[in-house]
């Protein structure tokens, strides 16, 4: 025995080891992939500085381009002045030494006042200094302080791995909240990244047979709910990692939260043959039984050996092990997850069009023709909405009725250490029943439905408004005593 637990233990740790070496490879292997996506992002951040840098290039250049043509432009145009008032001058020049050469007084007069047509002749107007400068200092650069700021330029600190707080996580609900804190105060964090996979494995996670990671990004906050989740599996994993404006730091020590819940899917081996059974779904067939009889009548009939697919040793027949199909109206089928202790909960939902169905819990093996609520070892409460709408709680072949409304969904409660079955309204919470009961054998979830279809929710947990009312009706005492039954 010594030997024995010692090479369980070994094996368990070469498990550990094998999974831990595939780590590593893969850790590897990603830092490869990492390293090359690292180049090429750096390849584009200086691609896009050198594109920066040649568009402001250009911008400048053309800048200067602009100075030049308007300052040759201003030049040109007051090298035009200068000509023509030029030529008026010489016109005028000449003119007045003409004057001046004249003797005749009657001649002279013709001329008056060519002295003061030369005063205002346009060279005494014009500005003999250039309008603007040939300098072109003023569109020189210094890049003196950018060429210091780039030689500075260096990684992106890498943030570091945030850390959960374990005991500020909460699983309550059907919803996660996990709480995290930096090691020390970053402010360049622009968001975090949460990353989670169902597992029903504790501990550190594996890569062998382990969902893929689900990602929540661009969380702003160091706190974040997961809601409206189905737990499906034992445990989930959870890790968070920071992201600056540039680069993400690596992931926090993942966590593993216990994500415990009550589940199980609708035993098609249980149910009557008028019953079409998914998973967590069971619709009222009138014609598959007529069908399957006839088809086994013609099995009966044209062979003496049983077919193989009826065959007691198949799967399907070991699966069903003591159970005997429903027969007759008992239009029903089980779970395939019995209740042996604590508290569980699942709810259903009925389509509008269903007539008649029942929901509640029976022992193992009811009766072929038994129904629920009919029985003392099934309870269950009852709609029945043929004509006019009946609500009622049935076990022991006694009926209470129910008069409140019909909830769209049915929470069903079940503590079975504490011998309590209770019916909430899935939507408010509020209390429709509660049977009391010492449970003496394991229970499994029973429905019955008569035309139309029921939808069943699992894996879920007990709602805290649920646990809230329960220990408020335990104080208070039941109110139906009339139908609470000791087993």
């Amino acid at each position: 025995e010594t030997l024995q637990r010692i090479v369980s233990t070994l094996v368990n740790k070469n498990d550990e080891i094998h999974n831990f070496i595939d780590m590593l490879n893969h850790t590897i292997s990603n830092v490869q992939v990492n390293s090359s996506n690292a180049i090429s992002e750096l390849d584009e951040e200086f691609d896009g500085l050198y594109s920066v840098l040649h568009e402001m290039k250009g911008s400048m250049a053309n800048t200067i381009q602009q100075e030049e043509a308007r300052k040759i432009q201003a030049l040109q145009d007051q090298l035009s002045q200068c000509s023509r008032a030029l030529e008026n001058s010489e016109e005028l020049l000449e003119l007045a030494v003409q004057s001046l050469d004249i003797k005749n007084p009657v001649e002279l007069l013709e001329v008056e006042n060519i002295d003061w047509i030369v005063t205002v002749a346009s060279a005494f107007r014009l500005s003999l200094k250039p309008k603007v400068s040939d300098s072109m200092t003023h569109m020189m650069v210094d890049f003196a302080l950018e060429k210091r700021m780039l030689q500075a330029v260096k990684f992106l600190p890498v943030p570091k791995a945030p850390e959960i707080d374990v005991a500020a996580c909460l699983v309550a609900d059907n919803c996660i909240t996990i709480s995290w804190r930096m090691p020390e105060e970053d402010s360049r964090i622009d968001h975090f990244v949460l990353e989670y996979r169902k597992t029903n494995f504790d501990g550190l996670p594996r890569l062998k047979g382990e969902q893929r990671w689900e990602l929540v990004d661009y969380i702003k906050a160091t706190q974040y709910t997961l809601s409206g989740l189905k737990f499906d599996t034992k445990y989930m994993n959870l890790r968070v990692q920071a992201c600056n404006k540039a680069v993400a730091g690596e992931y926090s020590d993942p966590v593993t939260l216990e994500t415990k819940a009550f589940l199980f899917s609708l035993d098609s081996t249980s149910s009557h043959l008028n019953l079409k059974v998914e998973d967590t779904y069971v619709e009222w067939d009138p014609t598959g039984g007529k069908g399957q009889e006839k088809i086994k009548g013609k099995e009966n009939k044209n062979s003496n050996t049983a077919s193989p697919k009826r065959s007691t040793n198949s799967p399907r027949a070991l699966a069903r092990g003591g159970r005997d199909r429903f027969a007759g109206e008992s239009y029903t089928v089980l779970g395939d997850t019995a209740v042996e202790s604590g508290q569980h909960y699942w709810e259903v939902r009925a389509q509008k069009d269903c007539k008649s169905y029942s929901v509640g819990v029976t022992y193992r093996n009811p009766g072929k023709f038994d129904q629920l609520g009919k029985t003392n070892s099934s309870w269950c409460i009852h709609i029945n909405n043929w004509l006019q709408t009946t609500f009622s709680a049935k076990h022991n072949n006694k009926a209470k009725t129910l008069d409140i409304p019909v909830p769209d969904r049915i929470g069903v409660y079940c503590d079975f250490d504490g011998g309590q079955l209770s019916f909430y309204n899935a939507s408010s919470k509020a209390l429709l029943h509660t049977f009391r009961a010492k449970f003496t054998q394991p229970l499994l979830p029973g429905f019955m439905i008569w035309c139309g279809g029921l939808t069943v929710s699992t894996g879920l947990q007990v709602p805290s408004a649920v646990k809230t009312l329960q220990k408020s009706e335990n104080g208070l005492g039941g109110s139906t005593s009339s139908l609470n039954n000791v087993a």
